[in-house]
């Protein structure tokens, strides 16, 4: 039995991408139960995440010394999957290692001085990589364009499977918010390049409908949504919910007019297919990864400026409304394109073909 490592420590903020991501992972490797391969999970609060899995992972606690190389951990395994390319922790060991790139975004947000030491550590990242894995094509055409990989790496295109696998029943459930008045809804953790100021600023231009918008505004980007809100007397139609439950999320997607996702940089995007399983008309900007996931149904912002934004939103709706039933299918087929669980063999395979590389190379 292959011994395999995975760095999962994002587990501990399951209200990001990046602890979906894991999260959904690890239940599809249960349910595949592989045996040929043992996992091993890295994470902080070893106690709520077995108690998701029981006995079926093996464990080690995460704590941020990891991130020291004296402190690293010292096992051997078979291969070691770091499951986000921002994670600072390493095997101390040279032992085979799979990297799974979300996103470059560190290039824009922190700097693209190619001697920065967030963008050197991504370089050892990709030098000491046996296997690389994108979540998408726009992840890898991104990469490339800032970075040289090593023409020895293979490299996949792994797609993400959707949060939403199922239905809740909401028969009883009522929001804190009041959603009698047609809204648009938004959700993702706030950070500028999600672009909801714009959202707050079209809706202006749209009277007959409200706004309401999930994820961690505490960052100071959601103070200048705050602000945009205030600023143009809108705090009765604009509501920042934070964040939310599965509930919740589900409760607004199914009673949203539109899902509108404005964002300027995604690696994936996976609210997108969220709604789509929803069947509601989705919205997003035309740029990054969003037309690749989307796909040809779903509608494109060109210009991402209030007053046009708004316009081609209702012309869009008007679409959507004279061929309902066509757009809700052809949105829930695309949403089930997207399983965590293809996904899954897709990692295991690689796994195998990486540790029969390293016997191979021995």
């Amino acid at each position: 039995m292959y011994k395999i490592f995975l760095e999962t420590h994002n587990l501990n903020n399951l209200h990001t991408g990046f602890g979906q991501f894991n999260l959904h992972i690890l239940k599809a490797l249960e349910a595949i139960n592989d045996p040929e391969l043992q996992f091993t999970i890295h994470a902080g609060f070893k106690d709520s995440i077995k108690k998701e899995f029981g006995s079926f992972f093996k464990y080690k606690i995460y704590f941020g010394a990891r991130r020291y190389k004296l402190a690293r951990i010292k096992s051997r395994y078979d291969v070691w999957h770091s499951l986000n390319q921002n994670t600072k922790i390493e095997p101390y060991k040279d032992i085979p290692y799979v990297l799974t790139i979300h996103d470059v975004n560190f290039i824009n947000e922190i700097s693209n001085d190619p001697n920065h030491k967030r963008n050197l550590r991504f370089k050892e990242k990709l030098n000491k990589a046996h296997a690389i894995t994108y979540i998408s094509e726009f992840a890898k055409k991104s990469t490339h364009k800032h970075f040289k990989i090593p023409s020895h790496i293979p490299e996949h295109i792994v797609y993400n499977g959707n949060p939403t696998t199922g239905f809740l029943n909401l028969e009883n459930f009522k929001p804190n918010v009041d959603t009698t008045t047609p809204y648009f809804f938004a959700i993702g953790d706030f950070r500028a390049r999600k672009n909801f100021h714009v959202l707050v600023e079209m809706i202006a231009h749209l009277p007959n409908y409200n706004l309401i918008i999930a994820g961690n505004n505490s960052r100071s980007y959601g103070e200048t949504v705050k602000k945009r809100i205030e600023d143009l007397n809108l705090q009765t139609r604009v509501t920042l919910v934070g964040r939310i439950s599965e509930e919740e999320k589900q409760y607004y997607l199914k009673h949203a007019s539109a899902f509108v996702f404005p964002s300027l940089n995604e690696g994936f995007g996976l609210p997108i297919i969220e709604a789509m399983k929803f069947g509601i008309p989705v919205m997003l900007a035309n740029t990054s990864s969003l037309p690749e996931i989307g796909g040809k149904h779903a509608f494109y912002w060109e210009e991402l400026t209030p007053k046009p934004m708004a316009e081609k939103l209702v012309q869009c709706l008007k679409e959507y409304d004279s061929n309902k039933e066509f757009y809700k299918q052809k949105y829930i087929e695309r949403a089930n394109m997207f399983t965590w669980e293809n996904a899954t063999k897709q990692y295991i395979e690689i796994y195998k073909q990486v540790i029969e590389n390293a016997k191979r190379s021995k």
